[in-house]
């Protein structure tokens, strides 16, 4: 009997894309494009000279294909430290028991609701799942929820599994609902921010017509994913990652031992520091700006999450420690979205909050220092895979730059756009955004060096300047789910421990009606009046 062939594994799949891209850099002619740097929107981006473009001298790469790896590692070092941090932070939580405990109570009380009629005909789960989804679709489409994801990997895998679901579903609640939400793009900073700002257009208009394509792209999302756990209820040995669940179903098994529910002396000692900060919070930043697109509002935060956390804090630590880390994992999340929203904090900020909520979730079960460093550093070996994983998919990105081809595609692509009408048009510079996007995952980066461009080739042929922001927005935001070259992607599968194949595979068929979809709520744009168009 002849055996079977394996797939090829994550890092095998990168290295190959890396010596793609090195074979690109031997046929296609280097090339490049003048820059300037414009401010936009209060922020310094550096864009590309119209009519600017000239051929170099090419710049095959070789060896280099093999200090790719090290290059990409240096290039996604934050991304890394970010993965390897929260991985560290959360198994000293892990360890405590405080998810599984949170986890336990929560489908409890979850499936007390059945009892009525009406949630018992649409499905407990099925709500469950779809508040969570919008929830993490309108953090994509307002502040540009991404590499913050990967912290929520760890939380919603468990919660599908104990569901009855699988680590795609818990992948799907947290990632692929920003992603869905970063590709309906409503006030996102990040990518229509930019985008329309370099197209010199009022900053986020024509929200109306975006809101409503982030109705349906999330319509068509959440019912693909209802679907898939319909089977996967039915059957859970149908899921493609059924053996690699195994893992996490381990740690389900784990939670059903015994809990001792205690409160040590350590664990009201963490209350009353935390209190105090944030009580000294209250007086030094008495009121915070928060900023949603364009609009922006001041409030006591500060002030208010003292008085919620004391409160809180007190009668969870009456029950047991773990409610008490139950609540300030809730106040870290909280605090996240205060950072992004008030203060601008990106993964150094991020990283180093859940850094505190791990060493304090340790205090408060009172463990020994040793025993909080032994279990970090555990918690970082499980997670290693993940960060390595980036830094070999950066190493596809340091090749093109090196080998001087991404304007030359950039350039090839535009230019092959003449002599179309205005549908043709439209959907050609959806296809090229989405193919940059594999060169190019940042969506911040691809706005700067695209959007000067097909701003003003759209002029040239009549075209919206905002249809064109809506081709880079949707080419931008769907393919972001199935690009290796996204270090977000990557990390996120690697905390989920899902094999970057069988992902391809799940994906793909949802990747297809996406990108179809995405066409379709084009051409509205080019052949009706629609508001800030």
């Amino acid at each position: 009997m002849a055996k079977k062939s394996k797939f090829p594994h994550t890092y095998v799949i990168i290295f190959y894309l890396i010596l793609f891209s090195a074979f690109l850099t031997w046929v296609l002619p280097g090339g490049r494009f003048e820059r300037t740097v414009v401010e936009v929107n209060g922020s310094q981006r550096e864009i590309i000279a119209s009519d600017s473009f000239t051929y170099t001298e090419s710049q095959p790469q070789t060896w280099q294909v093999f200090s790719a790896f090290f290059d990409g590692f240096v290039d996604k070092a934050d991304i890394i430290v970010f993965i390897l941090m929260i991985g560290g932070a959360f198994w000293i939580m892990n360890h405590s028991k405080a998810i599984d405990v949170g986890i336990l109570s929560f489908l409890s009380k979850a499936r007390r609701l059945e009892n009525n009629k009406s949630v018992r005909k649409l499905g407990v789960d099925n709500i469950i799942v779809t508040l969570i989804i919008l929830l993490f679709s309108i953090f994509g489409a307002t502040f540009g929820m991404s590499e913050e994801t990967i912290a929520f990997v760890i939380i919603f895998v468990p919660l599908a599994i104990s569901m009855g679901y699988d680590s795609i579903t818990g992948l799907f609640m947290c990632y692929v609902a920003a992603s869905l939400g970063f590709a309906g793009a409503l006030l996102n900073p990040f990518t229509i921010g930019i985008a329309q700002g370099l197209s010199d257009l009022p900053l986020f208009s024509g929200i109306e017509y975006r809101f409503f394509c982030w109705i349906i792209i999330n319509v068509v999302g959440i019912a693909y994913i209802l679907r898939y756990m319909k089977r996967i209820k039915k059957d859970p040995s149908r899921s493609p990652v059924y053996e690699e669940d195994a893992y996490w179903r381990s740690r389900q098994e784990e939670a059903g031992d015994k809990v001792d529910f205690t409160t040590p002396v350590s664990a009201w000692i963490s209350w009353i520091f935390i209190t105090g900060v944030f009580t000294w919070s209250a007086f030094a930043l008495t009121y915070t700006k928060l900023t949603v697109g364009n609009a922006s509002v001041e409030w006591p935060v500060f002030p208010v999450l003292a008085v919620v956390f004391a409160i809180g804090g007190f009668f969870s630590l009456r029950k047991s420690a773990h409610f008490f880390i139950l609540h300030m994992l809730s106040f870290t999340i909280l605090m996240l979205i205060v950072g992004v929203m008030g203060y601008g904090w990106y993964v150094m900020e991020i990283a180093t909050l859940f850094m505190a909520l791990g060493i304090f979730s340790g205090i408060s079960m009172n463990y020994s220092p040793n025993t909080i460093t032994k279990l970090f550093l555990e918690g970082v070996k499980d997670i290693m895979g993940a960060a390595l994983v980036v830094g070999l998919a950066g190493g596809i990105i340091i090749i093109l730059n090196n080998g001087q081809i991404i304007d030359t595609l950039l350039h090839n692509i535009s230019g092959a756009m003449a002599d179309m009408g205005k549908i043709a048009t439209v959907g050609t510079m959806y296809i090229m955004q989405t193919a940059i996007n594999i060169f190019i995952p940042s969506g911040s980066a691809k706005a700067a060096l695209t959007m000067p461009i097909m701003s003003q080739f759209s002029d040239l042929i009549g075209l919206s300047r905002q249809a064109t922001v809506m081709a880079f927005q949707f080419g931008d935001g769907f393919t972001n789910m199935i690009t290796p070259t996204s270090g977000v992607l990557i990390g996120a599968l690697g905390v989920a421990k899902i094999p970057f194949n069988k992902w391809v595979k799940w994906v793909t068929p949802l990747m297809i009606i996406l990108v179809i979809l995405g066409f379709l709520l084009l051409i509205p744009t080019v052949t009706m009046q629609l508001n800030g168009f």
